[in-house]
């Protein structure tokens, strides 16, 4: 983990969970890479009040230009009270979507409704359709530690397991339990899904943060050109399937679902 990654995740833990440590100095050219990778994960309060709570670290040395601009964005953004994006909350698989929207409704209409379990349950989707499309959300992976630590005591843990069983993300959901336990500090007893932490996770979130700028750059998959002909970006799709292939084992049926899903929606998309 190089400087940038390092005070990149400091300043979320001080954010998110007010977890202080100190910055380390940095160039001015190495905070805007970092400000890139706060607006890549869609992050930006968090960072603002790491930024705050480190108000008074000498290192925190951020660039005036840099600090102007981070106020622009803080004005332009609109507010939610949304715990997660809805339209981005589905399986890519469409039995096991219809069979996520079932439970959704079984248990809104349950006479021991609960609703923390459900709202865990949506994180876990949300989180797994972002890795499979663009990588780990921090954004939903630290939404995930945050309602459990807030709200985790009120969780029907038993519910939300047989839930997880179902529609066979139990891996995925350990998954991210295993992130916040590597990147965000949290014991294995406050994710009482996480059976066995994933080696991994600590790797798979770096590398996303490695990738993630150029990996969200406007991109296209399939091109019809002037002459008729179909070209297709030979780079996305080679991510594609390499991100298809870093999450296989976590959820294999999803992951095949979501690569051909794109593949599809790539060649209804091609530019007239």
């Amino acid at each position: 983990m190089d400087i940038i990654q390092r005070n990149f995740f400091k300043l979320l833990r001080s954010g998110a969970f007010n977890e202080k440590a100190s910055i380390e100095i940095m160039s001015a050219f190495k905070w805007r890479r970092l400000f890139q990778i706060v607006q890549a994960q869609n992050v930006l309060n968090i960072f603002v009040r790491g930024i705050n709570n480190h108000s008074t670290d000498l290192n925190l040395n951020l660039p005036e230009d840099l600090i102007a601009e981070i106020q622009q964005k803080i004005d332009e953004q609109k507010n939610t009270t949304a715990l997660i994006d809805e339209k981005n909350t589905y399986l890519s698989n469409k039995f096991r979507n219809k069979k996520f929207h079932k439970i959704i409704h079984s248990e809104l209409h349950s006479i021991d409704t609960s609703v923390e379990a459900l709202d865990i349950l949506k994180l876990v989707v949300f989180n797994t359709n972002a890795m499979l499309n663009s990588g780990i959300s921090l954004e939903g992976v630290i939404k995930l530690g945050q309602y459990l630590r807030t709200k985790g005591d009120k969780v029907d843990f038993l519910k939300l397991e047989a839930w997880l069983d179902t529609l066979h993300l139990q891996r995925m959901a350990q998954l991210q339990g295993s992130i916040l336990m590597a990147v965000f500090g949290f014991e294995q007893d406050e994710i009482p899904f996480v059976i066995k932490e994933e080696k991994n996770a600590k790797q798979l979130t770096i590398k996303t943060i490695s990738n993630l700028v150029k990996d969200n750059a406007e991109e296209w998959h399939f091109k019809q050109g002037s002459t008729g002909f179909v070209y297709n970006n030979n780079k996305a799709l080679r991510r594609n399937l390499r991100r298809s292939y870093r999450y296989f084992d976590y959820a294999p049926l999803e992951t095949t679902s979501n690569f051909i899903n794109n593949f599809v929606k790539g060649l209804s998309e091609i530019e007239e």
